[in-house]
């Protein structure tokens, strides 16, 4: 039998490769029953940590929703999710962004060919991408329902397209379909020619972690079945960035290092429930 530690370190290997992997200890029904329940609640909440699509009522993502809600709050913080970010960071670290992507049926957007760490550096003065994207499934993800592209590999060219400018001091181009800083097509593309494509498939539970550097889109939802997808950054605590200003649902001013859960249950302590 495959230990945990022998998990872990195979997701490291694959990860300093390729700027991406999938770790095989997906999250059970329940869970991500508890988590969609909470990110269901929220989205009908009229509050700025609620993005709408262009032009539409349709919900494109909540974000922040663990510094509010007590099951998103402990989920961040169970050892499932801190020991692989610690593994794959290689430091203590603390949550630096949440958020849950929505693509409603018929109606989800597409986000263009982008990397996550230009927008942390430029906007808010990371000053390395000594960081990682954990995404869990809340729905099934299919070919159909605009799920995540990645380059492998890609995160080893740094910053590519790099604004000269800077902080646009919008936060809003940070969200929505017109983003502030894209990789352009013909980068992206010459970027494919070279190392193909990777897309993240697979039934609700499922968790994968991706670079700060790697390049990735996702397509528009063209399907009846929603897409929504967890998406917790773990920063290194020494990668703070000193001085962010825009809003803490997108940069959270909290930079001590996790406390990390006693178990990967989600049912919350009578300690834990004062944020709900």
């Amino acid at each position: 039998m495959t230990t945990t530690a022998e998990l872990l370190g195979g997701a490291k290997i694959t990860y300093d490769r390729e700027g991406w992997c999938e770790y095989p200890l997906p999250f059970d029904a329940a869970t991500v029953a508890l988590l969609k329940q909470s990110v269901e609640r929220i989205s009908r909440e009229a509050r700025p940590e609620v993005v709408h699509e262009k032009g539409s009522g349709a919900v494109r993502a909540v974000h922040g929703c663990h510094t509010f809600d007590s099951v998103c709050a402990r989920f961040t913080r169970l050892p499932r999710l801190v020991d692989l970010a610690q593994t794959l960071v290689g430091a203590p670290v603390y949550v630096y962004q949440f958020k849950v992507n929505l693509k409603q049926p018929y109606e989800g957007a597409a986000w263009p060919w982008h990397q996550d760490f230009t927008f942390w550096t430029v906007e808010d003065g990371m000053p390395a991408p000594d960081a990682v994207n954990i995404t869990i499934c809340l729905d099934n993800a299919h070919a159909e329902n605009g799920p995540l592209v990645v380059i492998p590999g890609s995160h080893r060219h740094g910053l590519i397209d790099a604004p000269t400018g800077g902080a646009t001091g919008d936060w809003r181009s940070h969200v929505s379909t017109d983003l502030a800083y894209t990789v352009s097509d013909d980068q992206a593309g010459r970027l494919l020619r070279e190392y193909g494509s990777r897309t993240l498939l697979g039934p609700a539970g499922t968790v994968y972690a991706f670079h700060p550097s790697i390049v990735h889109s996702s397509s528009n939802n063209r399907s009846p079945d929603r897409r929504a997808l967890m998406l917790i950054t773990y920063n290194a605590v020494h990668n703070a960035p000193p001085h962010p200003t825009r809003p803490e649902f997108l940069v959270d001013r909290n930079t001590a290092a996790i406390e990390r859960a006693d178990s990967d249950s989600l049912t919350l302590p009578a300690r834990e429930t004062a944020l709900r």
